[in-house]
């Protein structure tokens, strides 16, 4: 009540609702005047307490009209509780509520004021129904956990009920819920194709090394083995005898560690190993002829 018994202009406004829950606890030193209006004529208000425990210093003075004028409909105090003040009901569709309180209190005092807009059952009604006094109330106030009709029907709506209650998912707005969902499935997506690009620019790493080792081997290979020539027949003054186009070593001399530039001579059925040096017979066949 204390919010909106500001003193500022639109105090002074007549306040259009459907319906409206008001507060108050241990509010101290309060004089202000708030008036309700429906948003049509054909409309008026029933006010029901939901809990009410006054001061006996406090008042709240019901109004059925416009203006805090002439006598109340009805002067709530310390003897009033909500068991016997029953459903109120204005003429007018206007209600006008004077709340005064002192400075002392407690935090039990207050009350908790339920107002709604209803249309008597004579007028047509294209919204909502109550069940038992068959008032008329906006389909904005179904569902919401209070209960404006006063028998709670309402709130007892099975398939409009159970609806708003589906819309929800893990206490998740169904729109926020399906927005959650689709950007953990692009997140998820991203990490996807990152990691198949890395695995795929791994393989072709490893293909493109495979391939530069082969060449190498094949490199090696062709170095060494177009080069092994077989000499024999070399006599104690030096000579090289070929045969049918193959010359033979000694066994004896220096022709075990023959002098030379290097070559690559590979090592057999390893591929990680690139080559290791050795000094070729083929280039000590060659200078000597």
């Amino acid at each position: 009540m204390q919010s909106l018994c500001k003193n500022h202009f639109l105090q002074q406004l007549y306040r259009k609702i459907d319906g409206a829950v008001l507060w108050s606890q241990n509010e101290r030193n309060l004089d202000c005047i708030i008036t309700f209006q429906t948003h049509s004529v054909l409309q008026r208000f029933m006010l029901r307490f939901d809990m009410l425990q006054l001061d006996c210093n406090d008042h709240l003075l019901v109004y059925d009209g416009a203006h805090a004028v002439a006598t109340p409909k009805i002067d709530i105090s310390c003897r009033n509780t909500k068991n016997t003040v029953n459903a109120l009901l204005t003429r007018t569709n206007f209600v006008t509520l004077k709340y005064v309180t002192d400075g002392w209190g407690t935090d039990a005092n207050g009350f908790k004021l339920v107002i709604t807009s209803v249309k008597d059952p004579k007028h047509t009604c294209k919204d909502f129904t109550c069940a038992t006094r068959e008032f008329c109330i906006h389909p904005d106030l179904l569902c919401d956990g209070i209960n404006h009709c006063g028998d709670n029907s309402d709130e007892s709506v099975q398939n409009l009920c159970q609806s708003e209650t589906s819309s929800t998912v893990f206490g998740l707005d169904m729109t926020w819920f399906v927005l959650i969902v689709v950007g953990v499935l692009l997140v998820l997506s991203a990490l996807i194709v990152a990691v198949a690009i890395c695995v795929c620019r791994r393989q072709d790493e490893n293909a493109a090394n495979a391939n530069t080792a082969l060449q190498m081997h094949h490199t090696a290979d062709t170095n060494g083995s177009s080069k092994h020539l077989h000499y024999h027949g070399l006599s104690v003054g030096g000579t090289l005898t070929r045969d049918h186009g193959h010359t033979q070593l000694p066994a004896s001399g220096n022709w075990h560690h023959p002098a030379g530039p290097s070559g690559y001579h590979r090592t057999p059925h390893n591929y990680l190993k690139m080559a290791t040096k050795v000094r070729p017979i083929w280039c000590l066949a060659n200078s000597v002829n």
